[in-house]
């Protein structure tokens, strides 16, 4: 599977409000390994397979950048243009919860939630 194609399920995080403790939850039930991420005065956390170290999965503080996020896990779609995947979700009866944010210097996300109510995040590459 490339996780860089348009429509796959690229990246997935849990938002929580004490991140150092579920990623510790994380690492002993499922072995994960934690790579922390600075972010200005606190770490997020990139969760690592124990083998390979490959990052599979974010752990991130409800603060921030975050800070509005849901505390569930949540999937990024990459999507081919994120400005118009936007248009079609408030034409489809979805709603945009978040304005457009910053996931990383080369792309951007925002968090959808679909008619029948279900939560998930939308990414392109700039």
């Amino acid at each position: 599977m490339d996780k860089n194609e348009v429509g796959n399920v690229a990246w997935f995080d849990l938002t929580v409000k004490d991140a150092d403790k579920v990623k510790d939850f994380y690492k002993s039930v499922i072995g994960w390994q934690e790579n922390p991420i600075e972010m200005g005065g606190y770490q997020d956390y990139s969760m690592q397979t124990p083998e390979s170290l490959t990052d599979v999965a974010g752990i991130c503080h409800a603060r921030g950048p975050n800070e509005d996020l849901p505390a569930q896990w949540l999937l990024y779609f990459k999507v081919a243009d994120l400005k118009a995947s936007i248009m079609a979700v408030t034409q489809s009866g979805g709603t945009v919860m978040t304005p457009v944010k910053n996931l990383s210097a080369s792309s951007h996300f925002a968090i959808i939630k679909d008619p029948a109510g279900a939560v998930c995040a939308i990414y392109a590459d700039i």
